[in-house]
C-alpha cells in the first residue's frame, strides 16, 4: 500500500535539520527491520510518546508497514494519564524520546516493550517484503478522552484515511500547500491527519516545530517569511498572541491560512487576513471522528461572518431535529434552510469507531452518519454555520479537555463526596478549566493536598485554573450534572485563593 506514497521533504523548521525522501525511506525501513525483529506483529499497537520532529514520521510509517496501529501521545501527560491509556490500549511496544520523563517511562506493568528513539541505530535489516498493512486494518488510534477517566480512541483506518486525503486534495488541490508550516501538535486529527499528513503524503514540504510554544508564536511572520511558507493551519489561540505580539510576513509567500479547533469570530478572521496579506484565510471545521476537516470556506472573496463554517469537503452534512441514534433517521427529521438543529455528517472518512467500546460508537453512528454534538444550521446556499454545541468538553485554544476525567481524578481523592469540572469564558483561550468540590474536610491541609493530587494525576495544561467550594454541586432530576448551571452558581462568586 506504500508504493503510492510519495512524501515530500520533512524539515524542523527552527533549526533547518531536514530528510528528503531519499533520506527518509531508508529511516523507515531500518525501523522496519528492528520492529519485525524485535517481535512487531500485525493487529498490534504501538504508542508514540513524542512527536513534532522528523523521527515521529518515521516511526509512524514504519508501525504501519508492519501493519500495526500508530497511537501518538499528548508528551505533557503524566504518568498516571499514561497508565490508564496503556491498561485501555494494551501496546506491544512503546516508543519514547530523549525528552520523555522518567516516571512516564516506569508508567506499565512490564506488559510492553519499551523503546528508544535509538532502538534501530545499526541495524542492518532494512525490512525488505511487502507491506503487511491492509485498508481496512486499523492504523491510527487518537484519543480524544479518558486518559483519567474512561478511555476512548478514535479507531481510524487505512481506508478512512486515505479517503480524507483524497477528498481534500479533490476539494482544495494541492498548488496552495507546497510548503506547509504546521505548529500544532501530533497527537491530534488538526494537527496530524490534515496539518501534516495531508500535504506531506501528497508530495509537498511540510516544516514542523515544537507545538504551541509562545517564543515560535512571537516570531511567525519572520518564520514565514525564512521558509517561504505558502500555508499554515493553526487554532484561534494562536492567532490571538501573533496578531499582538509578531510582526506580520513581508514576503508576500503565504497563499493560504486554515483556522481550526475552535470558534472564529468574524472580527479576528479579518485580523488574520490583514496579518497574512491575504483573503484566503479558510475557517475549516472537523472532527477527530471524521478524519478532522470536513467543511470550511473555500474559493472567492467570502465575507467573515460569526458562526460560518462553509461547503462539505468531501462530506455530505445535515442538520437534522433529532440527536437520538436509536431512532431511525428519516427525511422528515431534516431541518429547512436556516433551521437550527443538530449536524450529522456523511463520510468515507469516517472513524471505524471507538477502539473496544462498540456501545460508545452506537451512541454517535448510525448507518453510517455520525452525530458531532453540534448545533447549527445550513442556510439557503447550503453554507453551514455553527450556532453552539451539545458536548461537554473545553476548547481550550482548540484543545478539547474533557470535564468527566477531571471529575473521575478528583473525586478518587478520599475527602471529595462531589465534583464538577467545567469551562469558563477566558480572553486568550476562548475557554479555561475549573473545578468545583464539596469535601468532607474543608481545612486548608485538605485543599492542599487536594490540588497536589489532581496536580500529580492531569497534565499541566488540563489542570483547573480556577478552584470553587461549594456545598453542593447542582443536578437535574435525574441525577446529571448541569455543568452550565454549575458555572454560573461559580462565576458569581470568587474562586479559592492558593497561597
Amino acid at each position: 500500500m506504500f508504493l503510492d506514497l510519495q512524501p515530500g521533504q520533512l524539515i524542523e523548521a527552527l533549526d533547518g535539520r531536514r530528510w528528503t525522501p531519499a533520506q527518509l525511506w531508508p529511516e523507515v525501513a531500518r525501523r522496519v527491520g528492528a520492529l519485525k525483529r524485535l517481535g512487531l506483529q500485525p493487529g498490534e499497537r504501538v504508542f508514540l510518546h513524542f512527536g513534532n520532529r522528523l523521527e515521529f514520521f518515521a516511526e509512524l510509517l514504519a508501525t504501519w508497514y508492519c501493519g500495526a496501529c500508530a497511537i501518538p501521545l499528548d508528551a505533557r501527560l503524566t504518568a498516571f494519564e499514561v497508565g490508564k491509556l496503556i491498561d485501555a490500549a494494551q501496546p506491544r511496544f512503546r516508543i519514547v524520546d530523549e525528552q520523555t520523563p522518567a516516571d512516564v517511562l516506569m508508567a506499565s506493568d512490564g506488559r510492553d516493550c519499551l523503546l528508544t528513539t535509538e532502538y534501530a541505530a545499526g541495524e542492518t535489516d532494512a525490512g525488505d517484503g511487502p507491506p503487511l498493512a491492509r485498508l481496512d486494518d486499523p492504523a491510527l488510534m487518537l484519543f480524544t478522552s479518558g486518559s483519567t477517566g474512561e478511555p476512548k480512541g478514535v479507531l481510524h483506518t487505512h481506508r478512512s484515511l486515505r479517503a480524507r486525503w483524497i477528498t481534500l486534495r479533490q476539494s482544495l488541490g494541492l498548488a496552495a500547500y507546497t510548503r506547509s508550516l504546521c505548529l500544532l501538535p501530533t497527537h491530534f486529527g488538526h494537527g496530524l491527519i490534515c496539518n501534516c499528513l495531508f500535504p506531506w503524503l501528497s508530495g509537498c514540504d511540510l516544516y514542523i516545530t515544537p507545538p504551541f510554544r509562545p517564543d515560535i508564536v512571537m516570531r511567525l511572520g519572520s518564520l514565514l517569511d525564512e521558509h517561504e511558507i505558502s500555508f499554515m493551519s493553526s487554532v484561534p489561540a494562536v492567532w490571538n498572541l501573533a496578531l499582538k505580539a509578531s510582526p506580520p510576513p513581508k514576503a508576500g509567500h503565504l497563499r493560504r491560512v486554515h483556522v481550526g479547533s475552535a470558534p472564529l469570530s468574524a472580527v479576528a478572521w479579518q485580523d488574520i487576513q490583514q496579518w497574512c496579506g491575504t483573503d484566503e484565510v479558510f475557517n475549516a471545521y472537523g472532527i477527530t471522528e471524521t478524519g478532522s476537516w470536513v467543511a470550511g470556506t473555500t474559493g472567492g472573496p467570502v465575507v467573515p461572518e460569526d458562526g460560518l463554517i462553509g461547503e462539505p469537503w468531501g462530506a455530505v452534512i445535515r442538520v437534522l431535529s433529532a440527536r437520538d441514534t436509536s431512532r431511525p433517521l428519516t427525511p422528515e427529521m431534516i431541518c429547512a434552510p436556516g433551521e437550527l438543529g443538530m449536524i450529522w455528517l456523511h463520510t468515507p472518512a469516517l472513524m471505524q469507531g471507538y477502539f473496544q467500546r462498540p456501545d460508545l460508537t452506537a451512541a454517535v453512528v448510525q448507518n453510517g452518519w455520525f452525530m458531532t454534538g453540534d448545533i447549527g444550521l445550513l442556510d439557503d446556499r447550503g453554507r453551514l454555520f455553527i450556532k453552539g454545541r451539545e458536548r461537554d468538553e473545553i476548547n481550550k485554544g482548540g484543545m478539547k479537555i474533557y470535564p468527566a476525567d477531571i471529575d473521575a481524578v478528583a473525586l478518587a481523592f478520599a475527602a471529595v463526596s462531589d465534583a464538577c469540572c467545567f469551562g469558563y469564558p477566558d480572553e486568550h483561550y476562548g475557554e479555561n478549566v475549573a473545578l468545583a468540590v464539596v469535601l468532607e474536610d474543608r481545612s486548608p491541609e485538605t485543599l492542599a493536598q487536594l490540588r497536589q493530587w489532581v496536580a500529580e494525576r492531569i497534565a499541566e495544561h488540563r489542570q483547573p485554573l480556577r478552584w470553587y467550594l461549594l456545598d453542593e454541586i447542582p443536578r437535574t432530576s435525574r441525577g446529571k450534572i448541569n455543568r452550565g448551571q454549575v458555572m454560573q452558581a461559580c462565576l458569581k462568586r470568587e474562586p479559592l485563593q492558593f497561597s
